[in-house]
């Protein structure tokens, strides 16, 4: 079987960059500390889009990010 390789971020900034971009967010999950993550399915292009966001040279539509912020936080607010 043919299982696919997922990244965990914990990083709300990272995350609502990526899902602005048009990556998939599979899931989210917490720790035993409440901590919550966001996991996305592994891809070059993903890889690709974190090291520029780090980077600061990942360009993304300022009104889809803060869209995107906002749904990333009703998420993890409303699985308490």
């Amino acid at each position: 079987m043919d299982e696919k390789q997922t990244l965990r971020i914990r990083d709300l900034g990272l995350a609502a960059a990526l899902i602005s971009l048009g990556h998939n967010m599979c899931n989210t999950d917490r720790d035993t500390n409440g901590r919550s993550y966001f996991i996305f399915t592994q891809t070059k292009t993903l890889e690709r889009d974190v090291n520029n966001f780090w980077a600061d040279s990942l360009e993304v539509k300022a009104r889809k990010y803060f869209d995107d912020i906002k749904m990333l936080k009703s998420r993890i607010y409303g699985e308490r």
